[in-house]
This record gives C-alpha cells, sequence and structure tokens, in this order.
C-alpha cells in the first residue's frame, strides 16, 4: 500500500470489540488535567452496551482521543446513512471499513465500486509506518485481514461475473430515466409495457422492445392500444431514436438474460462472514446515468423480493449506492416519490442503504430524512456556491459544541464529523472523528488476481454466458407470413368470403394463441400469458 492510500485510511476494525460499559464511558482525563465533561459527554453517546462496528476515536481540541470511541450500533445500519464528503477526503476507504466489520459480524455488503479501487478488499493489508501510526492513535489492534468478496460487472464490462437485466424486470420507470425520456415519453413507454405484459410478449433485450414499438405503429398493431390511449407516431419515433442511441453507446450488453438473481447479494461465506459483493464500474464511469439507474434497480427488485422481517439484531445487507447524486439529477417528482417511499419500506425488510455523495443536499430532503447516521468527510469553501452547500450541510446536523463551519473545511483526510443512531433510536452527539485504518489492501487487485477471483466463483458459471432464447423479437419476426398466406387471391371464392365474415386476428393475438407461445411458456415457466404486477418502480421479475 502506497503512502497516499496508508493517508486515506478512513476507517476498519476488528468487528468482534469487545461492547464498552455505557456505565463507564471512557471519558476521561486528560493525561495532564482533569476530566473534559463534553468529551465525557460524547463518550457516554457512543457507549452503547450491545454489538457495535468502530469507526474511530473523538477529536476534541486539537488531540485524538482513543479512550472515547465512536461507533455505529449494530441494528440501527438497516436506518440507513449517508457518506459524504470533498473528492479526495476519503470517502472510499470510510465505506471499506464498514463494509469489513459487516462482513466480520456476518452481514453481506453491497459495494458501487466507481473507482475501481474497492476490489483489495479481498487481500490482507499491508502493514506499514502509517497505518501503525493511525492504529496506535486510535486505540485500534490492526490486524491484516481480508474478507470474501465477490467481483460484479454490468454486463460483462470488466473482470467481473456479469450483471444483467430483461427490459420487461427493468421496467419503464427505470429505463425512461437512463433513456433520458420525459413525462409523456415516460407515460407512452409505460404503456408499451403494460400491452407486451397483458399479451405475454417477454421483453429481453433492446430488440425485443424495438420490435414492440415498431409492431404498435404499424398498420396490424395500431389498433391493439385504441382503446388504452394509443400510441403517437411521434412518440414512438422518439422512442425508437432514443434506443438507437442507448445501443450505439454500448448499452445493449447491460439487458438480457441470464438475469441477475439480486438473492445472490444475501449470501454468507462458509465461515459465517457475510459476502461483499464488489460491483466494477470504472468501465461504465462515463455513464453515470446507466449504472446509477442499475443500482437502483438492483435495490428495488431487493424490495420486490424480500419478506417483511421488521426490527431485527442485525441488517440483512447493507447497500453503499455510490454518486448518489446521479440518480436525483433530472429526476421528476414520481420518481423521487418512489425512491422516497422503497427507502422508507426496505428498511423493515431488513436492509440498509447508505448514500455517498459529496454533500448532504445532493439527496433531496425527503430522502435525506430517512438517512439517520452520517459521516460526513471535509468539505471545500473555495467559491460562493461551496460556501452555500457548506452552510446547509452544517444545517442537517444536531446542535454541538463544534463550529461545524469551521471544522468540516479543516478535517484531515480520514477524518469526519460522525452523529448515528443509537440504541433507542435517538441521534448521539456529533463527534469529529479520526477514523481506523482498513485492515484489508487499501488499493485494487490487479487484472490476474480478479480473473482467478470471477472464474473460481460459484456464481460464475451461472451467469458468464449470455443467452438469446427466443422473446418477443423472434415471435414477431415470424408471424406476418401467416395473415399473408390468408389473404392469398387463389383461395376459392367461398373460403374467402367465409373468411371475409370473421374478424381477422391481430398478429400479436395469432402469437399469443399459437402452439409454439404455449409450449415455451410451460417449458420456461414464465409469467407469459398473464399480466406482470410491478413495483414501485414498475420492475418486474418472473416467480422464482
Amino acid at each position: 500500500m502506497s503512502a497516499g492510500e496508508a493517508d486515506e485510511a478512513g476507517a476498519a476494525t476488528p468487528a468482534t470489540t469487545p461492547a464498552r460499559d455505557a456505565a463507564d464511558p471512557a471519558g476521561a482525563p486528560d493525561p495532564g488535567g482533569a476530566p473534559d465533561p463534553v468529551v465525557a459527554g460524547i463518550a457516554a453517546g457512543y457507549a452503547f452496551g450491545g454489538q457495535a462496528l468502530e469507526l474511530g476515536a473523538l477529536l476534541w481540541d486539537g488531540r485524538c482521543r482513543p479512550d472515547a470511541p465512536v461507533r455505529i450500533p449494530l441494528p440501527m445500519l438497516n436506518r440507513h446513512g449517508l457518506v459524504a464528503g470533498a473528492t479526495g477526503t476519503g470517502k472510499t476507504k470510510t465505506l471499506q471499513l464498514i463494509a469489513e466489520q459487516l462482513s466480520a459480524q456476518g452481514v453481506p455488503v453491497f459495494l458501487a465500486d466507481v473507482k475501481g479501487d474497492l476490489s483489495g478488499i479481498a487481500r490482507p493489508g499491508q502493514p506499514n509506518d502509517r497505518v501503525r501510526g493511525r492504529a496506535g492513535e486510535v486505540g485500534q489492534e490492526w490486524t491484516a485481514t481480508g474478507f470474501p468478496a465477490e467481483f460484479l460487472a454490468l454486463g460483462g464490462l470488466g473482470h467481473g461475473i456479469p450483471v444483467r437485466a430483461t427490459i420487461t424486470s427493468f421496467g419503464p420507470v427505470l429505463l425512461s430515466k437512463a433513456l433520458q425520456l420525459n413525462q409523456t415519453q415516460e407515460q407512452s413507454l409505460g404503456l408499451i409495457f403494460h400491452y407486451a405484459d397483458t399479451k405475454g410478449l417477454e421483453l429481453i433485450d433492446l430488440k425485443d422492445l424495438r420490435a414492440v414499438v415498431a409492431f404498435l405503429t404499424s398498420d396490424e398493431g395500431r389498433a391493439e392500444l385504441k382503446n388504452i390511449g394509443g400510441l403517437s407516431t411521434a412518440t414512438a419515433g422518439v422512442i425508437l431514436r432514443s434506443l438507437t442511441a442507448f445501443e450505439a453507446q454500448g448499452m445493449a450488453d447491460f439487458f438480457g438474460e441470464p438475469e441477475f438473481d439480486t438473492a445472490d447479494l444475501l449470501r454468507t461465506a462458509p465461515d459465517g462472514r457475510g459476502v461483499v459483493s464488489v460491483l466494477e464500474l470504472p468501465a461504465v464511469q462515463d455513464r453515470p446515468l446507466l449504472f446509477s439507474t442499475f443500482l437502483m434497480w438492483l435495490l428495488a427488485d431487493l424490495f420486490h423480493d424480500l419478506p417483511e422481517i421488521g426490527d431485527a439484531d442485525r441488517p440483512g445487507l447493507v447497500f453503499f449506492f455510490d454518486e448518489a447524486h446521479l440518480l436525483f439529477n433530472g429526476a421528476s417528482k414520481a420518481f423521487l416519490d418512489s425512491i422516497t417511499q422503497t427507502v422508507r419500506l426496505i428498511r423493515s425488510k431488513g436492509v440498509g442503504v447508505f448514500f455517498v455523495t459529496q454533500t448532504p443536499k445532493d439527496v433531496p430532503s425527503d430522502v435525506l430524512a430517512q438517512l439517520g447516521n452520517r459521516v460526513q468527510h471535509a468539505l471545500r469553501a473555495f467559491t460562493p456556491e461551496d460556501q452555500k452547500a457548506l452552510r446547509a450541510t452544517v444545517q442537517t446536523f444536531p446542535k454541538s459544541s463544534y463550529d461545524l463551519e469551521e471544522l468540516l473545511t479543516g478535517l484531515g483526510i480520514g477524518e469526519a464529523v460522525v452523529t448515528v443512531l443509537s440504541e433507542t433510536g435517538a441521534p448521539t452527539p456529533v463527534a469529529a472523528t479520526r477514523l481506523r485504518a482498513p485492515e484489508s489492501l487499501m488499493g485494487p487487485l490487479d487484472a490476474a488476481e480478479l480473473d482467478a477471483a470471477v472464474r473460481g466463483s460459484a456464481l460464475h458459471g451461472r451467469y458468464a454466458q449470455a443467452v438469446d432464447r427466443e422473446s418477443a423479437y423472434e415471435r414477431l419476426q415470424r408471424t406476418p407470413a401467416e395473415p399473408k398466406a390468408a389473404a392469398e387471391p387463389r383461395a376459392p371464392k367461398a373460403q374467402k368470403a367465409q373468411k371475409a365474415q370473421k374478424e381477422e386476428p391481430s398478429l400479436v393475438e395469432q402469437v399469443v394463441s399459437s402452439g409454439m407461445f404455449k409450449s415455451l411458456a410451460r417449458s420456461v415457466g414464465t409469467q407469459l400469458g398473464r399480466e406482470i404486477t410491478r413495483s414501485l418502480f414498475g420492475t418486474a421479475r418472473r416467480r422464482r
């Protein structure tokens, strides 16, 4: 590990650190004087009786106080949180720290690795003077440790196991966000999905959706939507052009089968530690809207599938949503309402969500109100806009003994202002904190190590090879020959008259009623032939 990486040591500690007795808060006496009542009060606020994750040690009056540890109660991790701060202040290492301790406590973790430097969590860290110095400052017993990790990549763009979704399960709301459609176009796309759902036309990839849009604007298909609003040619043209541009940017690989089962994010290793699923995103850094929308699909799919469990002694999964501001930029009110409701309700399903961004103002207030655990790294105030953001950030914290405006601009790398929810659900005192050093490697694995880890994964055989089975595109391509044969001019006149008395079935009706269609529905056990029930985000999933 380089010196720079060690400087970014955000935090990490053995998750087995015994709980400190709340009746004996560390506080006190300074080596050179009487106990500081403020330090004692802050220390008492973090002296939890149950299991907790160790973040670091209190900073007070310019000194690090290892006798006043700053911690997060394990049961409160499903109350969601925010990790914020300017670029280069140590947010990534804070994620690594929290992920390590959750894994050690048997809690699975999902990490979005935007910069590509979180893969080192699978390998033990490298001790050096900086790590030893940080550990000594915060009272940490540092031990080099690697953690069980699974490496994923969107659509296989990268070294990880491919993460794909079908168009049907991704749904119209999230796809509209990724395609940057306006409200009218989003509503029309929703109508197209509704039609495909009810008619059993399964949308696996982009060509399936394009085929259905083209059919619904054709002479044969235009009447299909007449009774439920119709689809204008102009709107269909915008959607088709957006799909073409989307595909031209290399997005087609993200949609298809085998679709990733989000239940695979909930696994534990044979030794009982939680598996850390690391989603590589460097290959799609230039497509931030896509990956932020995909992260929301993963979260919405979990919400769709998981049962209610209420309050538990530990979360079933903690999900770190990096570059969170990209999800909210330009989002419609309906979209934001869906995010807010998902975040509010998924807590009772045992999932904790941490949004990672630069300032709290990047997150809408309705969502921010759900984030009870805050780790705020340093902010910069070089411009009037920066100063405004700084003041807004200060207003999101409880009252404290610190001058937060001054403190937040003076924090060093690997330091943060922390407030979390106590075991009773009340906010803890604001604590400037020097964070612990991660115990795993603070840097990326090399390509050969990543490839070996992926090939050795139990998921590799299930997801590595893409499958293109028969779906809406193939069925719509094959059926036009049937109505043409029915109108053959050489047919007997009596036969023509008999056919004229019957209403010719639509193209899709022929598809749905065909023996091939029924056989396929039985063989693959999908939801073809009946309307799909969709979640808050319009996502859907085949019955598992």
